[in-house]
This record gives structure tokens, sequence and C-alpha cells, in this order.
């Protein structure tokens, strides 16, 4: 049994949805079914042991087109993605958690410092996500932010780099584990306090609309999604962005990975109503629920809520039910969690469910996918012999980018920078 529901949705206009009495659980399938904007939440059930106090309903997911699929031929009007889609979405979850386990082993060996989130059991989220976008839109994350910036383009050597505070890294070093930007991409960073990246995709949505309708930029129709997590919903940039957003229509989607802890702090216990999705009426936007654990799912709400904001119609609240598969950090010994509940996400796997379905629906065999699982292998290993041989940040960076005109402070008498003084570590540089 799925744990979460698939969609959930709340209309803009919070006093037209009224739940019924009655339960009508039948799922739909992603071709014929009605768009999760044009439907009121109107059945209700629990949707699990774990989480008894939430309500779902019905929505396809990858078990369920497998079920639907099977007894008739795959054809294209039938299937919910076409094998390119879906060799795309694997290439990438695989290539995130590669990734992320070579982060482990990495950390573990002394390469990278201080503190370093992995986004395992995630993936579907990022991928479902981003893999939608065009170059231009943009992408701002949180210091979980490793795969976002994979799956939005950043070299995987270049994202490695970094973490091992290279100068070839993305931030030439300086961001780390937390802070992953690039302009190239439209990654606009990792945000290592929670909420503060909120108010950044806030302005960069607000670029765009003021590009298109003020200085008649006609082809800007860029969008930006915001990824952030359950426990940052609490705080206050939330809901004044969202305010903001939704008063100006702003093109950008809100993307809630609801990995049910903030920290070791359960989601249940930290907020007096748990459904996230809930507070996007509240600013007359939508909120949809989806299964995070479900690439699939995903993909279906992610591809109307970014069309939405591309057209102009406003943002649009998702929360992403997901799990992490390791501790907060890899300094966090994630005793706090019930082994019970650690194996029940396991058990529901992301990528393995997308390789299931892939294969059981014949959109690719066992070794084209291998052949992907291989390719992964030696990117993963080029970029970390790619990062260790980089060389480090030269002294002469320390100050750059840190004032506007680092004149009378970081460049001395003589022109050069402070930092270039063998002496400038020794204690407090006379200024």
């Amino acid at each position: 049994m799925a744990a979460f529901s698939a969609v959930k949705f709340f209309q803009p206009n919070p006093t037209a949805v009224r739940s019924s009495d009655n339960h009508n659980n039948k799922p739909f399938l992603l071709g014929s079914s009605p768009s999760f904007l044009q439907r009121s939440l109107k059945s209700r059930s629990p949707i699990s042991s774990i989480s008894p106090s939430r309500t779902s309903i019905s929505a396809v997911s990858i078990q369920d087109n497998k079920k639907s699929l099977s007894n008739s031929p795959l054809n294209s009007s039938s299937m919910v993605i076409t094998k390119e889609e879906g060799l795309e979405l694997y290439e990438d979850m695989v290539l995130g958690r590669s990734f992320e386990d070579m982060c482990a082993q990495m950390y573990y060996r002394g390469k990278m410092f201080g503190f370093v989130h992995l986004y395992n059991g995630q993936e579907a989220v990022s991928s479902g996500f981003i893999k939608l976008l065009k170059r231009e839109d943009s992408v701002v994350s949180t210091y979980r932010d490793h795969v976002h910036a994979l799956s939005k383009g950043v070299p995987a050597r270049s994202v490695m780099a970094e973490l091992f505070g290279k100068a070839t890294g993305c931030c030439r070093g300086q961001g780390g584990s937390m802070h992953m930007f690039s302009k190239e991409h439209n990654v606009l960073g990792g945000f290592a306090f929670i909420g503060e990246g909120i108010p950044i995709a806030t302005g960069a949505a607000f670029t765009s609309k003021y590009r298109r309708e003020v200085l008649k930029e006609q082809d800007v129709d860029h969008v930006t999604l915001a990824f952030f997590g359950d426990g940052t919903c609490n705080n206050g940039q939330f809901f004044e962005c969202l305010n903001m957003a939704a008063l100006w229509k702003l093109p950008i989607v809100f993307v809630v990975e609801n990995n049910l802890w903030a920290i070791g702090m359960s989601h249940l216990r930290a907020t007096s109503d748990p459904e996230i999705y809930k507070k996007g009426p509240a600013f007359k936007m939508p909120g949809v629920h989806v299964d995070g654990m479900d690439v699939l799912k995903v993909r279906e709400v992610a591809k109307e809520a970014v069309e939405r904001a591309r057209r102009g119609d406003g943002p649009t609240l998702v929360e992403c039910e997901t799990y992490r598969f390791r501790g907060h950090s890899l300094a966090d010994p994630d005793e706090l969690r019930k082994p019970e509940e650690k194996e029940h996400y396991a058990a529901r796997d992301p990528i393995v469910s997308l390789k299931k379905y892939l294969i059981e629906n014949n959109l690719a065999s066992e070794s084209e996918l291998k052949a992907i699982e291989k390719k992964i292998d030696e990117i993963i290993e080029e970029a970390v012999e790619f990062a260790d041989a980089s060389p480090l940040p030269p002294r002469s960076q320390l100050l750059e980018n840190v004032f506007a005109d680092p004149k009378g402070f970081g460049i001395g008498p003589d022109g050069r920078y402070r930092c270039e003084d063998p002496g400038f570590t020794q204690g407090t540089a006379q200024v």
C-alpha cells in the first residue's frame, strides 16, 4: 500500500471546497483525468499508520499504471511517459543517488569539511520537477542542494570540486556543500538558513514578470522553482513570499520537500496543521499534495504547475511528501527515527520503483538500464579524480565578492589584497 496520496488539491477559493462523506478511491489515469488544478478535494481517507491524521484521494502511480496498462498494448496515447523521458528520469535519479553515496565516502575519508546534507531517497522530487525546466528557468535550493544542481545541468565534476573546496568548483571553492551556485545554469544558490532562499526565488520570479510586462521582452517566460523543507513552512519568509507571489501573480512554484523530519523534530509535532499544501488557498493560490516517492506523480503535478506559471496564471504551492534515507547530515547518527519507519520508506525507493515500471512496460531493458548505471559510475569516478587533482583557491581570492568596494579594507596601500600578505592570518590585520 502506498503510504501517501498521489495528488490532493485545494482550490484557491477555500470556501468552495468541502469534504464529502462519500469515499471514492477509484484511481484515474493521467491521460483521461481532469487537471489537478480543476479538481476539488472530494474524497478523504487515512493514508498510513505512520501519519494517520492525513487524508487522501487516489491518483495514478507507477504501480497503478502497471496494473492499468498491463492488459492492453502499449501505445503513445496510453503511456504516461515516453521511452526517452523515462530514460532521462532514470539517469538523472541514478546520478543523484550515486553522487550522494560517493559524497559520503569522500566525507568520511576527510576530503570534505563542514556539514554535508545528502539527498538520498528524495530524487523523485528533483528529477520530476527540474527536468521539465528550460535552461533559462531558475532554481533556488536549500542546504541539501547537490542533486538540484546536478538535475539543472551543473556538471558532476564542478559540484564535486566545490565540495572538495577546490578552485575548479562551481563557486571556485568558496561555497562548499550548502551553497551551490551556477550563473550559467541559473542555479541561484543553496541556502544554509532555512527560508532565506524563498525571497531570492520570489525576486527571480519578479524579474521575469518585470522583463516581460514592463520591459516588453516578449520572449521572456521564465519560471522559478523554490525548494524548501517542511521545517521552513512555519517561518515568516514563507508566508510573506506566498502573499507577494499571489498578489503579483509571479511565475513561481513553491516546492515543499516534506521529508517528515526537521533535523530531529517530527513534522507532526512541529506544526498545528501538518498538511502544508492547505496553506496555498489562504493566499488565493492552488495547494497540491503529491506522493514525493513516485517520480511519475511528481512529474504530472510539476508539469502543470510549471506550465501554469509560464503562461502567467501565477504561483502554485506543491507539497511533495518524501523521505530521506540518511540522517539530517553526515554528522547525524540518525537515532531518533524508528527503524520500522525507515524500513517502510526504504521499500518505496523511487529509483527501484521507476526501474520496475520501465522494464514491465517495455520502455527499457535491463541491459539499457545497466548501461546507464555504468555510465554514471564512470562520471562519478571522473568527478572525484578531477576534484582531487584540482588546485585549492589562491589566498588572493579570499576577499573577492565580499565587499562591493573592497578598497580601504580588503586592499592595502600598495594596491594588493591584504590576504596576500604572509602575515594576514596571524592575527587581526591593522586597517
